[in-house]
C-alpha cells in the first residue's frame, strides 16, 4: 500500500511545482517593464549588474540588504533561468525584470542615495534605471 502514496505524493508535488512556476512566469509578465522600457532595461543590465555588485560590498547598507544582492548574484550567475531563453518576451528579460524587482527593494531599505553613489553609468542611465524601477530620487 506504501506504492500508490508515493506515487501520488510525486505527482501532487509535480504539480504543485509546475503551478508554482507558471504562477511566477505571468507575475513577471504582469510586471514587466512597458514599452521601451523593457528594451531600456536590458540595455542597462551591464551597468546594473556593476552596481549590484558595489551595492553588495558595501558595508554601511544594511546587512538584509547586501543578503538581498548577494542572493541576486547568485541568481543572476546561476547557469538557469526562471524563464527560459526561448520563451518569447520573457525569456530574456526575466533577469532584467528580477533586478527591477530587488533595486525597488533596496532603495525602499537604502535610499536612492545609496544608488547614486554606487552607480558605474551616466547620469541619463540612471534616471532610466529609476524610471525603470519606478523609484525616485526621494527613494518612493
Amino acid at each position: 500500500m506504501t506504492g500508490p502514496f508515493w506515487w501520488d505524493l510525486l505527482i501532487g508535488v509535480t504539480a504543485a511545482l509546475l503551478l508554482s512556476w507558471l504562477v511566477l512566469v505571468a507575475a513577471l509578465f504582469a510586471a514587466r517593464p512597458r514599452g521601451g522600457l523593457l528594451r531600456e532595461a536590458l540595455r542597462l543590465l551591464p551597468d546594473a549588474l556593476r552596481l549590484i555588485r558595489r551595492l553588495a560590498a558595501d558595508r554601511a547598507l544594511p546587512r538584509g540588504v547586501r543578503i538581498r544582492l548577494a542572493l541576486l548574484l547568485a541568481y543572476l550567475a546561476a547557469p538557469f533561468d526562471l524563464v527560459p531563453d526561448f520563451v518569447p518576451v520573457l525569456g530574456y528579460a526575466d533577469d532584467a525584470i528580477v533586478v527591477v524587482f530587488v533595486l525597488r527593494s533596496v532603495v525602499r531599505r537604502a535610499g536612492f542615495e545609496a544608488v547614486r553613489s554606487h552607480w558605474p553609468g551616466t547620469d541619463d542611465g540612471l534616471a532610466a534605471l529609476a524610471r525603470m524601477a519606478g523609484i525616485s530620487p526621494s527613494g518612493r
